[in-house]
């Protein structure tokens, strides 16, 4: 359940970051309302998942997984452009993770 929290929280923050880019520096009511909300379910999620997940794990996921998952959002919607450094550096990122999470004794409560 945990992870499903930590998934929520993650879908929430790229929809929030995404959203905060289409809402003009809160000039645009409906992307700005979906941003402020979007947050919050964020962070309550993230909080739900702490329950179980160590702090360092969760926010390595969170933060790494949400990192690309914005990005390639924006690749696809905006068409942002991602040159070989950066799809590089998101593979980098995804490694960090995989190893924490499967290599690492860092995931398991003390």
């Amino acid at each position: 359940m945990a992870y499903a929290c930590l998934l929520v929280a993650i879908l929430a923050e790229v929809t929030a970051t995404f959203c905060l880019t289409l809402s003009s520096g809160f000039t645009r009511p409906v992307p700005s309302c979906v941003t402020v909300v979007g947050y919050g379910v964020a962070f309550y999620a993230l909080s739900l998942a702490l329950r179980s997940i160590p702090t360092g794990v969760a926010y390595a996921i969170w933060s790494g997984v949400g990192t690309v998952l914005i990005t390639l959002v924006c690749r696809v919607v905006l068409g942002q452009k991602l040159d070989l450094a950066a799809i590089g550096g998101m593979v980098l990122i995804l490694a960090g993770v995989l190893v924490m999470n499967l290599l690492s004794g860092t995931g398991q409560h003390g």
